[in-house]
Order: structure tokens, then C-alpha cells, then sequence
């Protein structure tokens, strides 16, 4: 599958920013891994336009020769002062969004495309500044594996099917959709859209996805509706969250991370302590209760305890098994 666009941007980006002099169209062409296969009218197209895209989202792109005496081929580079923002001062809850925001794109195919431009560039003897990589940092952890698929899908607007499981749910359903946009919410990935088999806006989230999700359809074979506010749309969608109050049994010493917001914690029978904790949604406590083992376990409600029971039963059942 070829590179999304945006890493090629960000490849851009980061070549013309490290470079301590002017690089050339054709070092550019030798250093970004998405131009070097590309014929030459396609090379120029995608790098006039993409020069173009960068320039509109405020990224000044300078133009100059390394010595213009010689009739040198003209270059380009970005200059880290002009790029860089000026100090900003940040409420907490604005510094922990921000936070949040700096660990999205982790990718390893970028991380290794962008350490070979460096060293393409400094074999072609241009002085390189890695410093300069801090103004361009962001990086969030996106673990779900169908993201990249909806990610691709809501830029080309290519439909996609998949497998769902519902929240309480054993078995996986078949769903068709044409994806509008992918959102964080409530720190977990949805894809919003129309689900074509029952003709509505419809939101899923990512985790509960089963299996691949696969593009069917061609590319552009639908719109999203105008005046669409996905981030409104996906409060609107996503499942109201009722405090609830779950009592657990917890090893002592053991689950730190749940005793910190837990509403009571007491002694209780040997080797346990009554812990209880209030919560929202009901699956994302599931999430967190699992990753404890078996140094927790669940009294009530008795809801609670038949999902968490479910769950490790799925994950303890043979691979293949008959249901």
C-alpha cells in the first residue's frame, strides 16, 4: 500500500528542516522515499503541489542558492525561527490535551523513513541539524489496527466493511459504512458515518472492531453531508455514560492505578481488600479490570461481572473452536 500523503508531507517536512543549507529539487527527490519511484512529470506534479500544501498550512518555504556566483540549481529549505512557535503559556487541562495530542503519530515506517533522509542527506554532504526535529515531534499512540484502514478510507471516501462486536456482545456482526471522519472521544477512537444497512448515522469504536476492515467500493463514491460537525455528531452518537458503582475484591499491594480513584477502600476477608469505584461506561472499566488478572475480581453489579466473565472466557477459548 502506497505511503499516505501525509507522511510524505511530514517526510517533506522534515528534510527541508534539518537541512542547514539549501537542498536542491533533485536531492529532495533522492532523499524522500515516496518521490524517488515516481517518473519525472509525476515527481514535478507531486512536489510543486505538496510544496504548495505545506505553504498554506503557514510553514515558510524559503528559496535560495547555495552560491548563486556559480549559477547553482535553485533549492529549498525551511528556517527553524520561522517555523518555530513562541512561547506559550498553557492552562492545565490545555497543557494535558496537548499532551495527549504529542503521542498520536507513532509510526515505525515513518520513524525509519525519516532516520534514512537524514542520512541521505548528510552523504550528499549537506550539514543536517536533528535538534530541529522538536518543533516537529507529534506522535500519538493510535493501537487500534483498523485505524489506518479508516483513516484511509474517510481521505479517498471509500466505503468499508467489518466486523463488530457491540458492547455485551459474544459474536461479531457484519457492517457496511461509509465513513465520514475518525475522533477521539472520551480517550477512545470512534469512526462516525453511515451505516448503509440501516440507513442512519452510526458510530463504532475502533477496539470493538473484529478481524480487517476492508474497502469496498470506489474511491469518491460518496459525500459527506455539508454542515457535518463530527465531533458534535459523536457526542450525540456515542453511548451516554450513567455513574455507577462497581465493589471488588483486590489483592493487597496489587491494581495501584484503580485504588488512586477509588471511592472507599476497607480490609476485608484474607488476602483481600474491599475496593469500590465508581465509573461511567461499562466496558471501560472491563478494559481496565482485565488488565489486573487475577489480583481482581468483581462482586457486583452483577452486569459487570457477566461482561468481565465473557471476556475471559473469549480470550480463554481455543483459537477455531466451534461456538
Amino acid at each position: 500500500m502506497a505511503a499516505r500523503k501525509s507522511e510524505r508531507l511530514l517526510n517533506l517536512l522534515i528534510t527541508l528542516l534539518v537541512s542547514r543549507s539549501y537542498v536542491t529539487k533533485e536531492r529532495i527527490r533522492n532523499v524522500v522515499e515516496q518521490y524517488r519511484d515516481a517518473p519525472d512529470s509525476a515527481f514535478e506534479k507531486m512536489f510543486e503541489r505538496d510544496k504548495d500544501e505545506l505553504r498554506s498550512l503557514g510553514i515558510p518555504i524559503e528559496v535560495g542558492y547555495l552560491d548563486r556566483a556559480f549559477d547553482d540549481e535553485p533549492g529549498y529549505r525551511i528556517e527553524r525561527s520561522a517555523f518555530e512557535l513562541p512561547e506559550i503559556s498553557l492552562e492545565a487541562d490545555e497543557a494535558a490535551v496537548l499532551g495527549l495530542a504529542a503521542r498520536v503519530w507513532q509510526h515505525a515506517g515513518l520513524a525509519s523513513a525519516t532516520s534514512d533522509a537524514i542520512v541521505k542527506l548528510k552523504a550528499a554532504g549537506v550539514s543536517v541539524d536533528r535538534t530541529a526535529l522538536d518543533v516537529a515531534q507529534p506522535q500519538l499512540a493510535v493501537e487500534e489496527p483498523a485505524f489506518e484502514t479508516f483513516w484511509s478510507a474517510t481521505q479517498s471516501r471509500t466505503p468499508v466493511t467489518f466486523g463488530y462486536r457491540g458492547a455485551g456482545s459474544a459474536e461479531a456482526a457484519v457492517r457496511h459504512l461509509q465513513p465520514w471522519g475518525v475522533a477521539s472521544y472520551r480517550a477512545r477512537w470512534y469512526v462516525v458515518g453511515l451505516d448503509t444497512d440501516r440507513g442512519e448515522p452510526r458510530l463504532f469504536r475502533l477496539s470493538r472492531v473484529v478481524g480487517e476492515a476492508r474497502l469496498e467500493g470506489e474511491p469518491g463514491s460518496f459525500e459527506v453531508p455539508e454542515d457535518t460537525d463530527l465531533r458534535a455528531l459523536t457526542a450525540n452518537l456515542a453511548p451516554s455514560a450513567q455513574p455507577q458503582r462497581a465493589r471488588l475484591r483486590v489483592r493487597p499491594g496489587s491494581a495501584i492505578g484503580l485504588r488512586r480513584h477509588a471511592a472507599a477502600v476497607r480490609s476485608g476477608a484474607p488476602d483481600w481488600d474491599e475496593v469500590e469505584v465508581d465509573y461511567g461506561r461499562t466496558d471501560a472499566l472491563v478494559d481496565e479490570l482485565l488488565g489486573y488478572g487475577a489480583d481482581v475480581v468483581v462482586d457486583a453489579p452483577d452486569d459487570l461481572r457477566a461482561s468481565v466473565v465473557t471476556r475471559l472466557r473469549e480470550v480463554a477459548e481455543p483459537v477455531g473452536a466451534p461456538r
